[in-house]
């Protein structure tokens, strides 16, 4: 449960725990409950802005069914979610949450590096309304895909579809499917990646195999196509962690072709000829969930996008 209040400058929200939230450290609850990122929420901590029942306690407090947790956000002045007529495509919209087709090379939400032209200015332009948690300038994002990634995205649009897509997504309901083209060719027609990912200690913005800290990790794949030095496969998350794909298959060999990050593989040689590689070859292709106030299941695909496809003909 939440309400917000706004004094001045600074936005008040008080948070209560459920059963199912009972025993949870405080730093993880705030994030799970306001989609604030971790590391965000102990920094607020830290800065004294996290009250349990008026009190500041440690990041690693259990949270009891009693509390009150109380959280001052700061508001930067003129932090505003700007709506863009950007050319988007949607496959499903209505008064709870929107499905889009986010392109490669377009940003989920405003950054410091990118402060306009991403998906959630599109939204905002053309959705009827949106969510009012989430960030001010992430408003109901339950999920993201990276910059390079394109592919079916599902956005809240009102705080209830917020709270049940991310349940959705913690009991990993979510159905979630990618195509991916992957560097070398893979032994066998499917299997499993089951390895524990975690931030790496040497550099913050990525993440690795090579952790102790590691969160349990698991990725289904099949084999569609096999080229001369490349493979089509079709993945299957069954947790969702950052960069899981991308991560999983560089850890056995088989980095996603284009992945500046984690494989650095962007010319692929072909006999005679060289096959340049404009992004990372990961296409996020199906999207299934239960929307959150008709109990419908929904499932949407998005088709191979264009710079995927030459890259496979060129291969053929």
């Amino acid at each position: 449960m939440e309400k917000a209040s706004t004094q001045g400058t600074k936005e008040i929200k008080v948070l209560a725990v459920s059963l199912d939230d009972k025993a949870k450290r405080l730093d993880i609850f705030v994030a799970e409950s306001t989609g604030i990122t971790r590391s965000q929420v102990q920094q607020l901590i830290r800065n004294g802005l996290i009250s349990v029942n008026g009190k500041n306690e440690a990041p690693g407090y259990k949270v009891r069914l009693s509390d009150t947790i109380e959280i001052s956000i700061l508001k930067k002045c003129g932090e505003a979610l700007i709506p863009e007529k950007l050319p988007l495509k949607i496959f499903f919209m209505d008064d709870y949450l929107a499905v889009v087709d986010k392109p490669a090379g377009m940003v989920v939400y405003p950054s410091a590096g990118h402060t306009g032209g991403t998906l959630m200015n599109a939204v905002a332009y053309y959705a009827p309304k949106l969510a009012s948690i989430g960030g001010d300038l992430r408003p109901g994002v339950v999920h993201r895909l990276d910059k390079d990634t394109s592919g079916v995205m599902v956005v809240a649009l009102d705080d209830f579809a917020y709270y049940d897509l991310i349940e959705q997504f913690k009991r990993r309901t979510i159905h979630r499917n990618y195509v991916a083209l992957v560097s070398g060719r893979l032994k066998g027609d499917s299997g499993e990646i089951k390895l524990a990912i975690g931030r790496s200690d040497t550099d913050r913005k990525k993440m690795t195999t090579r952790t102790r800290r590691g969160k349990e990790a698991m990725t289904r794949w099949t084999v569609l196509r096999r080229f001369h030095k490349a493979t089509l496969i079709a993945a299957r998350l069954g947790t969702g962690r950052t960069h899981q794909i991308r991560v999983h298959f560089a850890a056995i060999g088989h980095p996603v072709l284009g992945d500046s990050t984690y494989g650095k593989i962007n010319l692929v040689q072909l006999q005679a000829k060289k096959v340049f590689i404009p992004r990372q070859m990961l296409h996020a292709e199906t999207l299934g969930f239960t929307h959150p106030h008709t109990r419908q299941f929904l499932e949407f695909s998005s088709p191979i996008p264009d710079d995927i496809k030459e890259c496979i003909e060129m291969m053929s």
